[in-house]
């Protein structure tokens, strides 16, 4: 089984919606390879953690970058292969492995945040696990594998200099178009999406966030965006309040600005398409605070690169700060992401605890914190896989936060977001990113109007994944038995709940009348067709057979 390396067994609950359920009995239940996806908030994270802490499997857990990585307590794809930034599939056979144990007692190897992946990189994962995994004539040696991201968001990087060489090998820089895929080999994916957002509860809001994730939008979604385009918008201030650990605190603030309680709107966070942009905001916003400067300098300890630090190796902050914090708090009073404010400095047990107010008005107390680095290995002994951490970071888990990249925002959530996309949006997922992080429409603030040119969205995203759930169903119910199935209904007058993909990737479940089946034409197309009486727009419609994905009679 696999060793539990956390430091111990969370009482971690959720819902098990359909989606979870089916999603967790192909991770845990079978040995087929799995591409769990769905839009922000969806909970894809929430299951990764369920899955880790419930499995019986011998595990991995790997992402593409070390920020990621250190986010789900994993390693970086390249330092458990042992791979070089340069490493192509052909220079793969020259890689020694460190343990080849371990590769051979793999039963699953989960990759978070796959968007991000290079076809090139899973192909180079896919030719040394059948160098060194369970199988050699096995996709992926043998070892499944369960593919963690969302395709709408942010795609992989391809420099300038690499792009003309990497388009001669490759249609795409996504996974799926991997050589793994296609050539000899076999390769069969799940395709599961979970549904249910988490994130937004607002019908309306959710309608929007799938109008710009699917380029779909209409003037009238554009103009519904737009009103939150706030020029003269001014983040607010708060009255004095009083916190006793201030009293008896050596740094305690005379003379500096009085601590203010701010409410939750006065947390904004500014997203940016550019790093040059955030760091100029928090910059501008950190010099205009008056008062003492307080700095910190972290510690590495072992292997952990200084590339992949989580913030600054010496971070800076003021009284009036407003900072991100970067990790779970153990008690539970704030999680990756949260916002809040620096509000003073007090000594605990000999050292600085940061003061921190949070949007809810409880202030805490925040101390350094370490982050480690896993490497998984084999146990001889014990006959399993386990992890055990090779480097570690010590620092404060806080950054300066009045803004961020849309890059580096991408899986956390906040209350107020002040987009500004400056001369505009530059590459597939950005602007869907920037709005889906924030949980109302109404917490949004515009620092400039947007339009449907800045919604970029990647046609070979589309095609993937609507192509790919077209031949899942195929395969589930080939042509002839869904049309076999409509005749019945037809015959008997029943009525079906069917869920139809239309052409951008758009799933809507309806209930139909079939009333016939036969082949139909369409702008010069012909296609295996169905006329049914859909009750959700009350009026007879015409079905690409092929389309429905599910059906389902109902009694």
């Amino acid at each position: 089984m696999l060793k539990d390396y956390h430091p111990k067994r969370s009482s971690l609950t959720l819902e098990f919606n359909e989606g979870f359920s089916r999603a967790f009995h192909m991770m845990e239940d079978t040995d087929r390879h799995v591409f769990v996806t769905g839009r922000a908030g969806t909970g894809k994270s929430t299951l990764l953690q369920y899955f880790r802490q419930n499995t019986k499997k011998d595990i991995a857990v790997l992402a593409p970058t070390g920020v990621a990585a250190v986010n789900v307590r994993g390693q970086t794809i390249h330092s458990f292969f042992n791979f070089k930034i340069d490493i192509t599939p052909d220079s793969v056979r020259r890689i020694r492995p460190r343990d080849k144990a371990v590769y051979k007692k793999l039963h699953a190897i989960v990759v978070d945040e796959i968007s991000m992946v290079r076809a090139d990189l899973l192909d180079c994962v896919d030719v040394f696990l059948c160098l060194h995994g369970r199988g050699k004539s096995m996709p992926f040696g043998g070892i499944q594998m369960i593919l963690i991201g969302d395709l709408y968001q942010l795609p992989p990087v391809v420099t300038s200099r690499e792009k003309a060489l990497f388009m001669d090998y490759y249609k795409s820089p996504y996974f799926f178009d991997a050589m793994v895929f296609g050539g000899n080999k076999t390769f069969n994916m799940e395709f599961i999406e979970l549904e249910k957002v988490y994130r937004q509860k607002d019908a309306s809001f959710l309608k929007l966030l799938n109008a710009i994730r699917n380029n779909t939008a209409t003037d009238d979604d554009m103009n519904e965006i737009n009103k939150r385009y706030i020029p003269d918008f001014r983040e607010k201030g708060g009255s004095p309040i009083k916190d006793p650990r201030l009293n008896s605190s050596p740094h305690a603030l005379s003379g500096e600005p009085s601590r203010a309680s701010f409410g939750v709107k006065d947390f904004s966070i500014y997203l940016t398409t550019t790093n040059i942009l955030a760091d100029s905001i928090n910059i501008k916003k950190l010099a205009e605070i008056k008062g003492k400067e307080y700095r910190y300098t972290g510690a590495l300890e072992g292997d952990f690169s200084a590339k992949d630090l989580p913030t600054g190796m010496e971070i800076v902050l003021k009284t009036g700060a407003q900072v991100m914090l970067l990790n779970n708090d153990s008690a539970g009073r704030w999680i990756n992401g949260s916002i809040g404010r620096v509000v003073g400095i007090a000594k605990e047990d000999g050292r600085d605890a940061i003061l921190v107010e949070l949007p809810d008005g409880e202030t805490v107390d925040v101390t350094p914190y370490k982050w480690e680095m896993y490497k998984f290995s084999y146990d001889k002994n014990r006959n399993m896989v386990t992890s055990e951490a090779v480097g570690s970071f010590t620092q404060y888990p806080l950054k300066l936060a009045w803004a961020v990249t849309i890059h580096k925002s991408q899986g956390m959530t906040f209350d107020n977001v002040i987009i500004d996309i400056g001369r505009g949006t530059f590459c597939h997922g950005q602007l869907y990113v920037a709005l889906s992080r924030c949980t109302t429409l109404e917490g949004i603030v515009l620092k400039i109007p947007v339009s449907k040119k800045n919604i970029l969205m990647d046609r070979r995203v589309v095609e993937f994944v609507t192509r790919y759930q077209y031949h899942l169903a195929e395969k589930r119910l080939p042509l002839h038995e869904k049309i076999s199935f409509l005749e019945d209904a037809i015959k008997t007058g029943k009525q079906l709940e069917i869920v139809y993909l239309k052409t951008k990737d758009e799933k809507s479940k309806r209930v139909i009348t079939p009333l016939s089946v036969g082949e139909l034409e369409y702008s010069g197309k012909r296609f295996p067709g169905l006329k049914a009486f859909c009750t959700k727009r009350m009026d007879e419609r015409v079905f690409h057979i092929e389309r429905i994905l599910e059906m389902r009679v109902i009694e």
